[in-house]
């Protein structure tokens, strides 16, 4: 009895630690792959042809961004630019273990119109934000979207929890989906910003 108890505890255990590594919050995160690309026939094409992906939504494109200064802007603003819409919240550890690559990721291509833009899910106030910033060093924006943008990107992901991304090519066709921070999603993710940059 006393070793049956003993296995119950470790698989919870291990349960719980192989769920951090995916994703925060979400109930299908152990079930979904980390990268879902915005065109599956897209994978034997040539990635420089843009045609091949679908636009962002009107909805996704037009919804208000609010910068922490109070000033407001669109993914539609950012047209010309490769931008990576990642969602975030300071208590997410899967969130926290994915920042560095960004971080790089935000020095490597910022002179190539590169940028990140960090969502945060929880409406968080400045008084949590501005010191998880530098606690992370980050280099990157990190705004407060409107529920119909959030409802709308996590209806096209189909998933539940954060972190994820959305990879915006500079056309603004979405060009990618990365869910969860495993490490083999989070090095996907990398390299497929990597090919839309230097397109």
């Amino acid at each position: 009895m006393k070793e049956i108890v003993l296995n119950l505890v470790l698989l919870a255990a291990l349960t719980v630690a192989f769920s951090t590594l995916t994703g925060c919050g979400g109930t299908n995160a152990s079930k979904q792959d980390p990268v879902v690309t915005a065109n599956q026939e897209a994978n034997t094409a040539s990635p420089t042809k843009a045609s091949e992906y679908p636009p962002i939504s009107q909805s996704i494109a037009k919804s208000e961004i609010k910068n922490l200064d109070g000033t407001t802007f669109t993914v539609d603003d950012k047209k010309g630019k490769v931008v990576l819409l990642n969602l975030w919240a300071t208590w997410c550890g899967p969130c926290r273990s994915e920042m560095p690559t960004l971080v790089k990721m935000q020095d490597a291509y910022r002179d190539k119109d590169f940028e990140i833009i960090g969502l945060d899910m929880d409406d968080e106030p400045l008084s949590l934000i501005n010191p998880f910033k530098d606690q992370m060093k980050l280099n990157y924006a990190l705004v407060w979207p409107d529920t119909a943008l959030r409802n709308e990107l996590l209806n096209v992901s189909k998933f539940g929890g954060i972190p994820q991304s959305f990879l915006i090519d500079r056309e603004g066709r979405l060009r990618g989906v990365f869910t969860g921070a495993n490490p083999g999603g989070v090095q996907k993710m990398a390299e497929v910003v990597g090919t839309v940059v230097n397109e």
